[in-house]
């Protein structure tokens, strides 16, 4: 019985010791994940970001439709080659045909008008090229605002949580002073329940903030296209901005320049002008260059001489004159699309007006409120010493050792609101402009 039993003490020792290596082994892998910062977080959701790469596909799509569009500039070449065998063939010295009819043909036709709407593809899809690289700015500035929701929220938690635990300890720590005075009878059964209470109000508040930290790292990992229980940590980075000039003018100067969706607009308006030489194009003559050269025998291995072969060349031109009227019915529709792009493009030089308006006014409502907390930090974290000390002393009563407590918490969470309102404002300030948190060389 001995030796099983230090047998089975042994096996028990050697899975402890694995079973704690694994979870040391574990903990340094999660703490060893880099700290990543909001240029980092940028970066990889440009890399991981399934919408970006489908955009990325459509600019390659566009440039094929250049090429496609520059084709018919360019001569068309053709060879084929046909057998047919026919069953009779007049022979009553009138040549038909071959009984076995071996035939090759070299073709080659050249468009040299038509009507302009060659031109007018070749425009649009140069301009197509451009909207589908402006749409890819347009995603990439989404992304970074995303992230840069998601992030500035997630250190809004982490402060959140800190503030809360802070709080929480300081009516822990309250709490036994109050028991210890009321065990000596220096302090009433009211103030020790009272500072309990107190307690189990402020726990909520802990769970909560731990429970916003972990659903914000779901949300960016997300973002990243990584596993949702991907180790995110932020430890290192803290809230914390710096004011900007507000300069409303030149802020709405350099959206209508600069952002994407206002280019958008003007390439809408461009593509729509070409539409209508193109839809004109139905009005005017197609003029085609034709030419081909043709071999033919009933032997396929006397086909390539002067007598068994012949060649032609002609132009071809198509003038029309009546088509139902189905032109004028496609110019008028073009022409209606083109002042519809100019519509909306005067619609959004209005949209762009109101965002950029209220990025400057969050920007000064954040800072107002920022101001006007920071001082208040110091002040309030003395008036809670001074109130602890009083209570103490039987100086204070045990509601003003709370409400410092309470009121010590609040300007701390406005604090960190409002920085974080200030960083969310200036990011939307920034979209609104179309300016680059990441600059191409970066990526």
């Amino acid at each position: 019985m001995a030796v099983k039993q230090r047998i089975i003490i042994s096996f028990v020792i050697f899975c402890l010791f694995f079973s704690n290596l694994h979870f040391v082994f574990c903990q340094d892998a999660k703490s060893s994940s880099p700290a990543l910062s909001l240029t980092e977080v940028v970066l990889t959701a440009f890399k991981n970001n399934k919408d970006i790469q489908i955009q990325e596909k459509e600019i390659s799509i566009a440039q094929a439709g250049i090429l496609e569009a520059r084709s018919v500039f360019l001569p068309q070449v053709n060879l084929n080659a046909a057998y047919t065998h026919n069953d009779k063939v007049l022979s009553e010295n009138i040549f038909t045909g071959y009984t076995n009819d071996n035939l090759a043909n070299l073709t080659v036709a050249e468009s040299v008008y038509s009507g302009g709407a060659n031109i007018a593809s070749f425009n649009q899809s140069k301009l197509s090229l451009d909207v589908q690289r402006e749409t890819l700015r347009a995603k990439k500035l989404d992304v970074e605002f995303d992230a840069k929701r998601l992030y500035y929220g997630l250190l809004l938690a982490i402060e959140s949580l800190r503030i809360a635990r802070d709080a929480l300890d300081q009516a822990i720590a309250h709490y036994e002073v109050v028991k210890q005075m009321y065990e000596s009878g220096s302090a009433s059964r009211f103030d020790m329940l009272q500072s309990g209470v107190q307690v189990s109000l402020l726990e909520p508040d802990v769970v909560k903030a731990k429970n916003d930290i972990e659903s914000l790292k779901v949300d960016l990992n997300k973002l990243l296209s990584r596993n949702t229980d991907f180790p995110v940590d932020v430890d290192n980075e803290k809230l914390a901005c710096t004011f900007l000039e507000i300069k409303e003018d030149e802020f709405l100067k350099t959206a209508y320049l600069g952002r994407p969706e206002m280019k958008l607009k003007d390439l809408g308006v461009d593509i729509d002008k070409w539409g209508i030489q193109m839809a004109k194009s139905g009005y005017r003559p197609n003029i085609d260059l034709l030419a081909g050269y043709s071999w033919r025998s009933n032997n396929p291995g006397n086909m390539l001489n002067d007598k068994q072969s012949n060649w032609n060349a002609g132009i071809s031109v198509n003038v029309p004159i009546f088509e139902g009227f189905s032109t004028k019915a496609k110019v008028d529709a073009a022409r209606a699309r083109y002042a519809q792009s100019k519509l909306s493009k005067e619609n959004l030089y209005d949209q762009i007006a109101v965002e950029v308006r209220k990025g400057c006014l969050g920007l000064k409502q954040a800072q107002a409120i920022i101001k006007s907390q920071q001082d208040n930090v110091a002040q309030a974290r003395e008036a809670l010493r001074i109130a602890q000390v009083s209570y103490a002393n039987g100086v204070a009563i045990n509601l003003d050792v709370l409400d410092a407590q309470t009121s010590l918490a609040q300007i701390q969470k406005n604090l960190v609101s409002g920085i974080y309102d200030y960083l969310m404002a200036l990011a939307y300030l920034e979209r609104s402009m179309g300016k680059p948190f990441i600059k191409e060389s970066q990526v």
